[in-house]
């Protein structure tokens, strides 16, 4: 079931980081409100844990990629669950849900192990 390359799975972090934190100006339901902050605030961890995992794309590699997969599922869960959670589901439900499901699906897809290369494709100078 574990079929997604780490390598490839780097690339998706920091997309997915980004797509998370601009959801609301791109779906035009921006606001000092919980619906904003939980994709911004989660988009920031998604990028920061990634820049700490020890995988093709980490820059300073602290964490196993077992761990960063956890937290990649538990913050799928929560951003599913933040419409009911926090109490905006009236106002918007389906981006928190759609990426919130994508992001728990892309961790339990991803491998457990990278390979011993750098993403520029030498090794890794903190390994």
């Amino acid at each position: 079931m574990r079929f997604l390359p780490t390598r490839f799975h780097g690339v998706l972090d920091y997309v997915t980081g980004l797509v998370l934190a601009l959801t609301p100006w791109t779906m035009n339901f921006v606001k000092p409100s919980p619906e904003t902050w939980v994709l911004v605030v989660l988009g920031g961890a998604v990028l920061l844990y990634s820049l700490f995992t020890d995988y093709e794309w980490g820059a300073l590699p602290f964490l196993a990629m077992p761990t960063h997969l956890w937290l990649d599922f538990v913050a799928g869960v929560l951003l599913a669950v933040s419409p009911w959670l926090f109490g905006f589901a009236p106002e918007v439900i389906l981006p928190h849900v759609m990426l919130g499901g994508v992001m728990m699906l892309l961790s339990l897809c991803t491998q457990t192990q990278p390979s011993n290369e750098h993403f520029l494709g030498q090794a890794h100078p903190l390994r």
